[in-house]
């Protein structure tokens, strides 16, 4: 009967972020481990509920499920989080030992105060406190991946979709690997980097470059090559490995190195394609305003919370209010728990002012002052629909929707990004009934929307996620990488 250990840390740090990511962080979004860990996610579309389908169908492994966790993206982990977590999962591997495997759900990109290769110091740790046994990862599409991961993993699989709707099949896959290890059969992983940051606006799976990139890494798979799969990096994770890459295994140390290499080499031959340019608010709404009948979005990426967005900049909301929408919006949202706490005081019907945005800094902006009615009241809980982590709990804490006139701003008092329908169905908020959906958002909030939205608009604010990286204060990434 094998026995492995499973554990994760999934989080991706923009090292822009102003506010650093603490336990407590940790703790609200998931901080799971045992039974518990499994039966909370067993069918859902998570890296967990992949493991729980894994074990469904081989009644002969066992699994302890030690320190489970994640994060929404944003700034470093505190280094008291990162090496609480870490702490926690070594001392499981210790008491648990001997194992037969181990296989770590991590990110790729999780920078923390003290390690701006948080992954890699992770795997590093874990592979020297259990030897030669087995050990197998799986990581994000937006993984910053060190060549030297290749070495001290037995195997890896990395995100196929973008926006992510494989995360169980990810987890599938790097237990297959494990499954195979086990039998006997070795593999052979490289990484091969390119010296350069991408914006990932044009990485989506369904069309576009970053599409036939991953159209060509699965033309190399087959019986010798497992896995072939493209990285297209983070662009704000200041950390040597910054960039995309390609990784492969194979059963042979050759055929993975050609493989990964021609993975990085089918990004490198699309890298005009990879620039991106993008519109002010006022010209973005103006556009969003003349777009075909149906609901519009109009995005704010450089404050999506995806991206380590902190969810109170407040540039894209002073236009709508300066411009007074004529049409029916929704401005979700904004991270703001005083504001919270100050409609939950004079409760729903309740008419008052407001200073919104700008809360947690004003780099980005001062505050937007708005008048406006308290209209519903919630706790912030729902199950999201999906596609993406379909029927993962998500808990913002108490919301309030604001309302001025055909405007309505969703506040929350937990950072979680708006991009299931539940979230806005939570909110009372009718979707059909909306004519413009402005949203701190980019590609994950296309899995659900963009077949509800007759057009979808990004434009350029300021934010921790802003598109011009070479006014980003880098210290681990040159400026002709940017």
């Amino acid at each position: 009967m094998p026995r492995i250990a499973v554990a994760r840390l999934w989080f991706e740090g923009n090292s822009f972020t102003p506010v650093p990511t603490g336990p407590a962080e940790l703790r609200s979004r998931e901080w799971v481990a045992g039974e518990a860990a499994l039966s909370r996610y067993a069918g859902t579309a998570t890296e967990l509920g992949g493991l729980a389908a894994f074990l469904a169908t081989r009644s002969d492994w066992q699994a302890t499920v030690l320190r489970c966790t994640s994060a929404q993206p944003g700034g470093p982990l505190m280094r008291d989080a990162y090496e609480g977590w870490l702490a926690e999962v070594l001392d499981g591997i210790a008491v648990g030992a001997p194992w037969d495997g181990v296989y770590l759900s991590l990110h790729g990109a999780c920078v923390a105060e003290h390690e701006p290769a948080a992954d890699l110091a992770t795997v590093r740790r874990v592979r020297a406190a259990i030897g030669a046994t087995p050990l197998v990862a799986s990581f994000d599409f937006h993984g910053n991946m060190a060549p030297e991961l290749a070495t001290l993993l037995d195997g890896a699989s990395v995100y196929r979709t973008y926006p992510h709707l494989d995360m169980d099949a990810v987890a599938l896959r790097a237990l297959a690997m494990l499954e195979r290890r086990l039998a006997g059969q070795r593999l052979f992983g490289a990484i091969a980097k390119h010296p350069r940051v991408l914006h990932s606006f044009h990485m989506r799976s369904e069309a576009g470059p970053m599409a036939e990139v991953w159209a060509e890494a699965a033309a190399l798979e087959g019986d010798e090559v497992l896995e072939a799969a493209p990285f297209g990096g983070f662009s704000w994770g200041d950390t040597p490995h910054a960039g995309p890459s390609g990784m492969a295994w194979a059963t042979t140390p050759e055929a993975a190195s050609q493989a990964a290499a021609a993975v990085r080499d089918a990004i490198v031959a699309r890298l005009p394609r990879f620039a991106v340019t993008l519109p002010t608010p006022r010209d973005a709404l103006a556009t969003a305003l003349a777009a075909p009948p149906g609901l519009v979005a109009l995005l704010d990426p450089a404050d999506n919370p995806l991206s380590g967005g902190v969810a109170d900049t407040p540039d894209l909301l002073r236009v709508l209010v300066e411009a007074g929408p004529p049409v029916p919006t929704v401005f979700a949202f904004l991270h703001d728990p005083t504001v919270v706490a100050q409609a939950t005081a004079i409760g729903e019907g309740a008419r008052a002012g407001f200073l919104l945005g700008g809360r947690t800094t004003d780099a980005f902006g001062p505050p937007v002052a708005m008048e406006a009615v308290v209209e519903r009241l919630t706790a912030g809980r729902f199950v999201n629909e999906g596609p993406m982590e379909r029927g993962a709990p998500v808990d913002l804490g108490p919301t309030v929707v604001l309302r001025s006139g055909l405007l309505r701003v969703v506040v929350t008092s937990r950072k979680e990004a708006a991009v299931d329908p539940a979230f806005f169905a939570l909110h009372g908020i009718d979707l059909a009934a909306t004519r413009l959906l402005a949203n701190k958002a980019k590609n994950h909030f296309r899995a659900a929307f963009a077949a509800r939205c007759s057009a979808i608009v990004e434009c350029d604010c300021p934010g921790p996620a802003a598109l011009d990286l070479a006014a980003q204060p880098f210290r681990h990434v040159p400026a002709s990488w940017r």
